[in-house]
């Protein structure tokens, strides 16, 4: 189209502007178009060609990223559709162990129930909260699990301020404190602790802590809901960024610990 419209063009102009000495046929001038511009015409097409390919290059590559995060907002519902019926059948169980036995201390702990499932359903949806909100939870989840063993159970929390703001996926700690409770606590008639930490590192990563007074107990994640799930939602989330590392001994009971990259949430600022 191009090579005819320009002959077209050179033969109807030249009579006035005198391209040629004398006006050629069309014939003639299509044929000198075509050796001229032949060239042109292809790199013409091959350049429109080449962008057009980019283009659809680039749209799939969004369309692969689209894919690929809800691939793994699906995955990290999935994975939290599978935490949250477990720590609530655990708190039942609990309460059903105390209802005959001590109706006032059940009732506390159907209170305290309440407000555990109160904050864990506002946050229903949310792939990423404030460590406060997640430590919020934990504290109502403690406080059931206070009212069941009495005495028995010490916890010591250690929360470094400027750690509050940084955001973690929703029921991290919560499984992890829940076996170090079920396994290194519940079993056992003498008193024991558990120890909360939370702080920031110079590398910018948000150290967060959970350890016992048993090394004998089963490590975290014995049933495969604690260590695993919570490994399998950082992977989605992190990548490979992160380090969880589980550490056993007379001296240090068991240590579960996570590392993970520093963001902020500006909202818990």
């Amino acid at each position: 189209m191009v090579i005819v419209l320009r002959a077209g063009f050179i033969y109807g102009l030249d009579e006035w502007l005198h391209w040629y000495d004398e006006t050629p046929t069309f014939g003639r001038v299509l044929q000198q178009s075509v050796r001229n511009n032949l060239f042109q015409s292809w790199l013409m097409i091959g350049v429109a060609h080449a962008l057009l390919y980019a283009q659809r290059a680039h749209q799939r590559g969004q369309q692969a990223v689209r894919l690929q995060a809800q691939l793994a907002d699906a995955r990290l519902s999935a994975l939290s559709s599978q935490l949250n019926p477990h720590f609530l059948f655990n708190a039942l169980n609990s309460v059903a162990e105390l209802v005959h036995s001590d109706p006032d201390a059940a009732d506390r702990m159907i209170v305290g129930l309440s407000a555990l499932l109160r904050s864990s359903l506002d946050k229903s949806g949310t792939q990423v909260v404030a460590l406060q909100e997640e430590l919020k939870l934990l504290g109502h989840y403690l406080d059931i699990e206070k009212v069941r063993l009495g005495k028995r159970l010490r916890v010591h929390w250690s929360v470094a301020p400027e750690a509050l703001t940084a955001q973690v996926p929703p029921l991290l700690l919560q499984p992890l404190v829940e076996n170090a409770v079920i396994h290194g606590i519940s079993r056992r008639i003498a008193p024991g602790w558990i120890s909360v930490r939370a702080y920031c590192d110079a590398q910018n990563r948000l150290l967060l802590e959970v350890q016992n007074d048993s090394a004998d107990s089963e490590a975290p994640g014995g049933h495969g809901i604690g260590l695993s799930t919570t490994r399998a939602r950082l992977e989605c989330l992190y990548g490979e960024d992160f380090d969880l590392e589980l550490q056993r001994g007379q001296e240090v009971g068991t240590l579960v610990r996570l590392a993970l990259p520093l963001r902020r949430l500006k909202e818990a600022a």
